[in-house]
């Protein structure tokens, strides 16, 4: 498999997070809960999903295209070819 994540879409995509819950972010792109992990890295990859909480309740925009610098948070990389 390669080593690289599968860019899941060319956008990012705004979710409501709470603030003390634990969330997992797809790092692999093969998740068909993106951005969230549903487990498919496990199927011949070597990623694993990023565990992360918010401090505050409210939207944040997450990355789905995985070139992020700052995951699981869009940096605006998809728009860099």
């Amino acid at each position: 498999m390669d080593d690289l994540p599968k860019c899941a879409a060319d956008t990012p995509v705004g979710v409501e997070l709470e603030s003390g819950k634990l969330y997992h972010w797809c790092t692999c792109g093969l998740s068909e809960k993106q951005p969230f992990c549903d487990g498919a890295h496990k199927n011949g990859t070597e990623f694993k999903s990023l565990k992360f909480e918010v401090e505050e309740n409210g939207e944040k925009w997450l990355c789905r295209c995985k070139k992020t610098k700052t995951p699981p948070y869009c940096d605006g990389s998809h728009n860099i070819s």
